[in-house]
């Protein structure tokens, strides 16, 4: 089956577009790519200000016109919190009453959850790929009837048992990264640390490590935290610590390309790891702290993982990371977390799911 009608929902909070604000906005982007170059049709529902080239339908993200008297209201949530509600329940009432005429399948991709408490309302199949740990909003939606009329996917096998209590048949269907943007790198001398620059991903950590082995390190990313930017990152940056800015996907797969290895250092379980196989992918192999999927994505053949918060173990398997073999990780993102690989299981799930 060729030239599906898709709608893809995106998170609203932050822009699909370069650079990305983080992993869920880059992975919304490389899908809506992918699926549009097989053929499908593909409109992307996403916060204003999203790349055009994806054939953006921008939802409506704005404060909804409040009465003072409901403004006064001391239980009224943050204007943020009202905006993203509002502009997801238009959406969602849109698509319960002419979804159908338009789409052939809701793929939803972002954090909320009414596109999941309203998919029964909605008269196509409708999919949600989930992301993070389990949230109560979005336990919530799953319970709001007694069968859920959503067809969940896991990023890795390890969010999906962390959704087993609530959604216990959600498929994994990993992330993939564009092999041919994230293209192999001559390798080099310092080590590299990129996502968002916020506590849950530990880039103090990264730099702790990097010193103690000896070896300079470039951190790319966001600053998502500016606190913690500036009392943990701040005061280690000198001395062979380098922060580099907010890369657009082609320099930052120069910068990981050119790295003798990759650091990843969460300290939260993390659900996926997109960072472990954009450097795979580059020929770049990782050494991160073993929380989360990482072990999913890494052999040893590609990295090594020490035990979640050891910077000394870290730091002393950067060693020997620089000295694994670039062809088995860009080997290892081909055979295992390529867009390739990701675009054709969901296209086979969309076409299930229309029979």
């Amino acid at each position: 089956m060729v030239g599906l009608r898709i709608a893809l929902i995106a998170s609203a909070r932050f822009p699909v577009k370069e650079p990305f604000a983080g992993g869920l906005e880059a992975h919304t982007w490389a899908l809506a790519r992918a699926l549009t170059s097989r053929g499908h049709h593909v409109a992307l529902f996403a916060a204003p200000g999203s790349d055009a080239a994806l054939g953006v339908h921008e939802l409506p993200v704005s404060e909804p016109t409040l009465s003072s008297s409901a403004r006064a209201d001391v239980s009224m949530p943050p204007a943020r919190w009202m905006a993203e509600h509002h502009a997801y329940l238009r959406l969602m009432l849109d698509l319960a009453r002419e979804g159908d005429r338009s789409f052939d399948v809701v793929h939803n991709n972002s954090l909320h959850y009414l596109p999941v408490a309203m998919a029964a309302a909605v008269p196509l199949p409708v999919v949600t790929t989930l992301h993070t740990p389990p949230t109560p909003w979005l336990e919530s939606a799953v319970q709001a009837q007694d069968e859920c009329a959503v067809t969940f996917t896991a990023v890795s096998t390890y969010t999906a048992r962390a959704w087993r209590e609530s959604t216990p048949s959600a498929r994994v269907i990993r992330n993939g990264v564009d092999t041919r943007l994230w293209s192999p790198g001559p390798g080099g001398n310092g080590l590299v640390w990129s996502g968002r620059l916020v506590p849950e991903k530990g880039p103090h950590l990264a730099a702790e490590a990097a010193r103690k082995a000896g070896l300079s390190l470039r951190i790319a990313g966001p600053v998502g935290d500016a606190r913690y930017f500036a009392e943990y990152i701040a005061p280690l940056l000198g001395d062979g610590i380098e922060y580099v800015g907010h890369l657009d996907q082609h320099r930052l797969a120069r910068l990981v390309g050119a790295a003798a290895a990759v650091l990843v250092t969460p300290c939260w379980d993390e659900p996926y790891g997109l960072v472990v196989a954009e450097a795979l992918s580059c020929g770049t192999p990782v050494c991160g702290l073993d929380r989360g999927a990482l072990s999913e994505i890494l052999t040893p053949a590609c990295g090594r993982l020490a035990p979640a918060g050891d910077v000394a173990e870290l730091a002393g398997l950067i060693a020997e990371t620089v000295e694994l073999d670039r062809g088995a990780a860009r080997e290892r993102a081909e055979t295992f977390c390529s867009l390739e690989i990701m675009a054709d299981w969901y296209g086979a799930l969309y076409e299930e799911l229309i029979a």
